[in-house]
């Protein structure tokens, strides 16, 4: 592993320990040049997953995109990192258990939007406000109003255009 100080490739690993209910290996290393200390974290990775955009164009997955825009909406409410990893990692394990090597923007949406509808309303209404494209704050009154009331699933609210 290269050292993020100096780039040396002299590294050592201090510790080892499970992270994220065993779904990760978290090693504090060392650089045995600059003495320099980080951190880094093992994940299986079971597939390739290829994200198709609305536009139909092909990128790569990246999973500190999708951590990002959890971060967001979680953004000064009471969850911790490690809860945001873990909602992530079941993101991911749900979308490489699918078996499926290309998958839908708006299925990856649909998946955070679930989670945080259980997790947290307001981070549901935040990433539903850039999810669903709101453009004016009567999106934000229907939106949660349907939710409020539960008389039918905001998620069947059709998307901006």
């Amino acid at each position: 592993m290269r050292c993020p100080f100096c780039g040396s490739e002299d590294t050592a690993v201090r510790d080892s320990r499970p992270a994220e209910d065993n779904t990760v290996v978290r090693r504090r290393r060392s650089c045995g040049n600059c003495g320099g200390r980080f951190t880094t974290f093992e994940r299986v990775q079971l597939r390739e997953i290829t994200v198709v955009k609305r536009d139909g164009k092909r990128t790569p997955f990246v999973r500190e995109k999708l951590l990002r825009s959890v971060m967001i909406a979680l953004r000064k409410r009471p969850f911790e990192p490690e809860q945001m990893d873990q909602l992530v990692s079941g993101i991911i394990r749900r979308l490489e258990s699918s078996g499926e090597n290309e998958v839908e923007s708006g299925e990856i949406g649909g998946y955070v939007m679930e989670a945080l509808a259980e997790l947290d309303p307001v981070a549901y209404v935040r990433y539903a406000s850039v999810y669903r494209d709101f453009k004016d704050p009567s999106d934000f009154a229907h939106f949660i109003e349907r939710y409020a009331s539960g008389s039918g699933d905001p998620e069947d609210l059709p998307e901006a255009d």
